[in-house]
């Protein structure tokens, strides 16, 4: 079977419809891409290594991919997650299950990748994974292969990866230092292991803390000191936002005298499950008052359950493909960081779910009021056709268009960057079309906001450069 090469894929299939959307297409399909949120490795760009085998670039590293496997009996250690594995032999456990993709938006993704990047043409199956495999690899070791020119060739003007505290960042300075590179590699402050008392890893977290910025951070206002140091360092090395997971977005303020208790008692290993949370809340609180100060724009997308299967995290470690969502409300929660910041000019939340329920009853209206609040893109399980466009219909009668945070490919997959946002530029065209056709938008203000959907209103939402002044 031949790989898709339908000009008009993921368009409307009304013929009226389509023409429009493939006109809109056409305006932005060579438009540069704006990365503004994902998990790409900056030292992959500064190191400009050869990618090492077709199946680290593609399936290793992939959580989509390694779901879906998983899911259909393949074990993680027969694709790379335990014990080294053969890339060949991963490459074709992934080539004989092909066809278990078929209609998500990983096949999607894959299959403009394969086709546009490698020059593939059949879909992957038992009998031709080896050959597929060699031209993959033949691919990789072409010189025109290598991270820094693919940067150039996919034309990614930004790129925000995601980082921890206390990083040194080494890796975005030396890029940005450098007269030979002109792109944006633009760092993303990530403090969740921060936040929660009665993780495992919040001790060492605050100890690795202390090392890197010198701070004591015994009490409470120590760590918040040493947190606002490090976000300083990190917007001397550019970044533009910070990146913030919890299991719910609950916000409190505890007393000064409460809050120290629960962190003396957090150090000792003593705190309580409800002392934990409230302490959680208060420093998301903590986070959106130094985001009015500073100006980082905070995103924020509670509601998934990390690690939802203790054996496989034991085993595989973290980003394997259990990270679950679960339901999520964001007006009562969110009511106090609103209260004492919604309104300030400097703040900016940008408010991610993966539950769908919450675009309309929720996150809409608080975007249609708060000058703060985006409503951030379909992200993770809704980055999709169907979730985009579901999106658009729930979000845009509250928020309109230029209330949202444009795409967001959120990937460790570098060269899946350009497929993601192609497939939602496709189908912003299809909505922005059936807008045209139904009488509610003139072609050319559809075509204006097409063009604003993958530039203005990302560097707007994110403060990145090029924004608008």
């Amino acid at each position: 079977m031949r790989l898709l090469d339908d000009p008009n894929r993921l368009l409307p299939a009304d013929p009226a419809t389509r023409r429009v959307a493939a006109a809109l297409h056409d305006t932005v399909r060579d438009h540069p891409i704006v990365s503004p949120h994902g998990h790409v490795d900056p030292r992959l760009v500064l190191d400009d290594l050869p990618f090492p085998d077709p199946a680290h670039l593609l399936i290793v590293p992939d959580h989509y991919v390694l779901r879906m496997l998983h899911a259909n009996g393949v074990p993680l250690d027969r694709l790379g997650r335990g014990e080294p594995v053969d890339p060949r032999e991963i490459w074709r456990e992934f080539a004989s299950r092909w066809h278990l993709f078929a209609g998500t938006p990983v096949r999607a993704w894959l299959e403009e990748t394969f086709r546009s990047v490698f020059g593939l043409t059949e879909h992957p199956d038992t009998a031709n994974a080896d050959e597929q495999y060699d031209a993959v690899q033949a691919w990789i070791d072409a010189p025109g292969s290598r991270p820094r020119a693919l940067v150039e060739s996919f034309d990614i003007e930004v790129l925000a990866t995601t980082d921890d505290p206390v990083d040194d960042l080494a890796a975005h300075q030396a890029l940005r230092d450098d007269p030979t590179f002109s792109r944006h590699v633009l760092p993303t402050f990530r403090p969740d292991r921060f936040l929660d008392p009665s993780a495992p890893v919040w001790r060492t977290a605050v100890t690795e803390l202390e090392d890197a910025g010198g701070v004591d951070c015994g009490t409470a206002a120590g760590l918040i000191r040493a947190l606002e140091a490090r976000r300083e360092h990190f917007r001397a090395c550019g970044a533009t936002a910070t990146d913030t997971s919890t299991i719910d977005p609950w916000t409190v303020r505890l007393e000064p005298s409460e809050l120290e208790r629960v962190h003396r008692d957090a150090l000792a290993g003593t705190v309580s499950p409800d002392d934990a949370a409230a302490y959680r809340a208060h420093m998301l609180w903590e986070l959106a008052r130094m985001s009015s100060e500073d100006g980082l724009v905070m995103q924020l997308h509670p509601g998934v359950v990390r690690n939802h299967h203790g054996g496989t995290l034991a085993r595989y470690g973290a980003d394997t493909g259990h990270d679950i969502p679960t339901a999520t409300t964001f007006t009562q929660p969110l009511r106090q960081m609103l209260e004492d910041f919604g309104t300030h000019p400097a703040f900016r939340l940008v408010l991610f779910t993966v539950d769908e329920t919450t675009f309309s009853r929720e996150i809409a209206p608080l975007a249609g009021f708060y000058p703060s609040v985006y409503a951030g893109a379909p992200w993770w399980f809704l980055d999709s056709p169907n979730g985009i466009r579901r999106f658009r219909e729930a979000v845009t009668d509250s928020a309109g268009f230029y209330k949202t945070s444009g795409f967001i490919d959120d990937t460790r997959a570098f060269l899946s960057i350009p497929a993601r946002h192609d497939v939602s530029r496709r189908t912003d065209a299809g909505w922005l079309a059936e807008l045209v056709v139904t009488g509610r938008l003139g072609t050319e203000e559809a075509t204006r906001i097409a063009t604003d959907l993958v530039g203005v209103i990302p560097r707007t939402a994110f403060r990145l450069p090029g924004a608008p002044a």
